[in-house]
């Protein structure tokens, strides 16, 4: 049974490249029926997009997310850094799918901001190309690291990730994104939203932020690379859904709910 949502956002999904998990995107996007699906940007990546590598899995993908139109779902594609291409025909609306810069939702009496977060990254505005570069080396990265963690996996280690290793390891890179929440959230406050989310940073959160006598609750939806997370919202209450945890122990609850079926119309029978 699909789980309904009031708002799901996605962001940072870079299909089109080897370090994006669609399978595990499509599992997830097949289990939910949300009234508003954001993509909150990085969702193909324009930027590393070639001819020779678009597997299935990329285009069900994008077939699953256009189909939630036709069943009632308002779609907004933000667009980030990796597809800024589509900032050319920004705004644009095709029937329920608008593609637009960022956005601003009325939630419950609170407004909710969004954007994807890449205006407020040095790099992305002051030297494109060592962006590009650093990202066609966190692709590589990714690649070794899933080569990798087969062998472990094959020795019975558990799986390591080297970027999550290295950015935690790094003064800069926690500074950067300490740094990056707090100025998302001063803008926030500045302009009277409540809720503020990004992407961009590929760090998945849920965090209230105090600056002056006044709070906002910054949020950030992670990606489909490596955190494998979304921001869900219902009943007034967010959440992060984290596939590597949520996903699984979903399953593992229908398979017990079948067992149990089973088993009733098993004692039935006899």
């Amino acid at each position: 049974m699909k789980r309904e949502l009031d708002i799901v956002i996605i962001s940072d999904v870079h299909l089109g490249t080897y370090g994006c998990h669609a399978d595990e995107l499509i599992h997830y996007l097949n289990s939910i029926k949300p009234k508003i699906l954001i993509l909150n940007g990085d969702i193909i990546d324009i930027w590393q997009f070639r001819k020779s590598y678009w597997p299935k899995s990329h285009m069900k993908v994008a077939k699953k997310i256009i189909s939630f139109a036709s069943k009632k779902t308002d779609i907004y594609y933000i667009s980030g850094n990796h597809d800024e291409m589509l900032r050319k025909f920004t705004p644009l609306d095709l029937g329920r799918l608008h593609f637009k810069d960022k956005l601003v939702l009325h939630v419950k009496n609170k407004k909710l901001w969004v954007f994807h977060g890449d205006i407020l990254d040095f790099t992305m505005k002051n030297a494109k190309f060592l962006a590009k570069l650093g990202g066609i080396g966190y692709d590589f990265l990714i690649i070794l690291n899933r080569f990798i963690n087969q062998f472990l996996l094959l020795i019975g280690r558990q799986k390591v990730s080297f970027s999550k290793r290295i950015k935690n390891s790094v003064k800069k890179a926690v500074k950067f994104i300490g740094d990056f929440e707090n100025t998302v959230a001063e803008i926030a406050i500045q302009n009277n939203y409540d809720f503020v989310s990004c992407g961009h940073i590929h760090q998945p959160a849920i965090k209230n932020i105090t600056i002056g006598n006044k709070t906002v609750t910054y949020l950030n939806s992670g990606d489909w690379v490596e955190s494998l997370t979304a921001l869900e919202y219902k009943d007034e209450e967010w959440k992060i859904f984290n596939f590597h945890t949520d996903y699984i122990k979903s399953i593992n609850i229908e398979n017990e709910k079948k067992v149990d079926l089973d088993s009733n119309l098993k004692h039935d029978f006899l």
